[in-house]
């Protein structure tokens, strides 16, 4: 065991790991390699899941019935274990759900500095250097994570999922589940699969998405307009299916789905680091935005800050 090794939490659903979990292993590799240690996956629930982690020098397999499926308390006990017992350098878990439940209890109770909405990850000089994105990405800021120990939660997308996959067999050593896990006050009622949607925004070559920006619902059926005219579906931002607007089938981001269009027009978006998660990947990115420091800016290869409720219907003119 090494001081310098970097710790990845790892993610999975069902009987798959998440490829949040294989971008992390791939920045944690980097960094381990210039801090002189190893990569290390902390690997919660069904042990053969660590066959899906080669890239990782060893897997720490937790295995207890309050596990097999994600739950914030549970999580947090096991980690803090581990985290007792191994003594990492640094800790990397997705800023998604277990980033968002666990960083700040996680990075208190083992008295280490947090980062949070990590873009980049770097060393200087033996010190681990953060870049985190924050104020909704409208602006970077580099931090830096000094002394023994640390933890960084990281935006989804920030680094490539290839370098964190190998078709290798990790070591495995098995950590004893604390005593913790069997006096847990939560528990798991219910796992509720997603609904299929009368579209697969998936597998759409483009999408005509919308944000916040809409106003309303009834201002929605402008931008579907658009669709219609190009014979595509419409996606959204969080907002706009939080708000009932559209259901969680169009949903594109963290939260929702990941789709990687030939083309992604973004009207009213701002760019928030769980949407950009989403659809970063699309082949090109169009969008339209008043805020001309509007984070979507920051990915499109193309945009405009025109007013929507301008250039939709005359797009929709145009095509019709």
């Amino acid at each position: 065991m090494s001081p310098m090794n970097v710790m990845v939490l790892a993610e999975h659903t069902g009987k798959q790991i998440s490829e949040g979990t294989y971008e992390l292993i791939g920045a944690a590799r980097d960094l381990a390699a210039a801090l002189g240690g190893q990569v290390e996956v902390a690997l919660f629930g069904p042990r053969d899941l660590a066959a899906q982690l080669g890239a990782a020098d060893r897997v720490l397999s937790v295995d207890h019935p309050a596990l097999a499926e994600y739950l914030p308390q549970a999580y947090e006990v096991a980690l803090t274990a581990v985290l007792a017992e191994r003594s990492p350098r640094l800790l990397l878990m997705a800023n998604g759900t277990p980033g968002l439940d666990l960083g700040a209890a996680v990075a208190v109770g083992w008295q280490a500095p947090l980062a949070a909405y990590v873009t980049g990850l770097a060393v200087d000089g033996g010190t681990v250097v953060a870049t985190s994105a924050i104020l909704g990405g409208k602006v970077l800021a580099e931090l830096e994570l000094p002394g023994e120990r640390g933890v960084a939660t990281v935006v989804g997308g920030a680094f490539g999922a290839e370098a964190g996959q190998a078709d290798a067999v990790p070591e495995v050593t098995e950590v004893s589940p604390p005593a913790g896990l069997d006096q847990l006050a939560m528990s798991l009622a219910e796992v509720t699969e997603p609904q299929g949607g009368d579209v697969d925004i998936t597998t759409a070559d483009l999408l005509v998405s919308v944000g916040r920006g809409i106003e309303s619902k009834d201002n929605v059926e402008l931008v579907q307009d658009l669709g219609d005219a190009l014979g595509v579906p419409l996606s959204a931002s969080r907002p706009v299916v939080d708000a009932g607007w559209l259901p969680k089938t169009r949903q594109v981001g963290k939260s929702g789905l990941k789709v990687k269009p030939r083309a992604y027009l973004a009207f009213g978006i701002s760019g928030a680091p769980e949407h950009l998660e989403g659809m970063r990947d699309a082949d090109l990115i169009i969008a339209c935005n008043t805020d001309p420091g509007a984070p979507i800016f920051d990915v499109a290869h193309y945009g405009t800050t025109v007013d929507l409720f301008d250039l939709v219907p005359a797009l929709t003119d145009k095509l019709s």
